[in-house]
């Protein structure tokens, strides 16, 4: 054999060598591959659901109201000390203005409002005398505590509360008398209110007003000396909308 066959075998031999070891790793790394467990996909992320923002009780509103008003009034006779008593009852409606503070839940306001009344009553007297007595207004100054849940607001209030009356007398010889009077009392209520609408929000209110008793002079010709004790309760049961500035 000479050198130059001898030097080409060798290489041949190298050569299947190199291709024996690249072909077991390749079948080896194949078969490690074959036996891994299968990659983990990624956890599914569940998607973002839009919440709306809490509704804001805070700021300054102005509204109006309608609703009915119903009014006990009594009269004591001057002369036989007996009390006439009688009941009231019309429409009522108006205007209010206030301003709320919410501290996360709690909501805590005060409240102007003025409403014009049809509150009229007519009864006669141990003496057949006519007597008749018009409530034209009410008024009241409160403060308010609710408790907000979102759109909802569920609320109290109380402070001080107003009336005006007009009163006559028509004695039985056809006389008549007349005395006014703006008289100050106690309020009491309670209310529910709803925004419908960013700024926009609609209530449904009752309220207890009590007035203690004045006294009218209501004198004629031929009842001098004719005095009398009043008093005066109203219930107001209003349905009102608001509108509330700022966001």
């Amino acid at each position: 054999m000479n050198s130059r066959a001898f030097v080409g075998g060798v290489a041949l031999a190298a050569g299947s060598i190199v291709s024996i070891c690249i072909s077991t790793r390749l079948c080896i790394g194949s078969a490690q591959a074959a036996d891994l467990p299968p990659a983990r996909r990624p956890a599914a992320v569940a998607p973002v659901a839009y919440a709306p923002p809490v509704y804001n009780w805070s700021g300054i509103y102005v509204g109006g109201n309608l609703g009915a008003g119903f009014a006990s009034s009594s009269w004591s006779d001057p002369f036989t000390g007996a009390h006439d008593t009688f009941s009231k009852s019309g429409f009522i409606g108006g205007g209010q203005i206030g301003a709320n503070w919410q501290i996360d839940a709690l909501v805590l306001g005060i409240e102007g409002d003025f409403d014009w009344t049809g509150l009229k009553g007519s009864t006669h007297d141990s003496l057949a005398n006519t007597i008749n007595t018009d409530t034209q207004w009410t008024s009241t100054v409160t403060g308010r505590i609710g408790a907000a849940f979102d759109r909802l607001l569920v609320y109290a209030k109380g402070g001080v509360a107003f009336a005006h009356d007009k009163d006559s007398l028509n004695d039985t010889f056809g006389n008549t008398a007349t005395a006014s009077l703006t008289r100050t009392g106690w309020t009491a209520g309670a209310g529910l209110e709803y925004a419908f609408a960013p700024n926009w929000t609609a209530r449904i209110e009752y309220d207890y007003l009590g007035f203690g008793n004045e006294t009218l002079n209501l004198s004629t010709p031929t009842t001098p000396a004719y005095s009398t004790n009043t008093s005066l309760n109203v219930q107001e049961v209003k349905a009102g909308i608001n509108f509330k500035f700022g966001p």
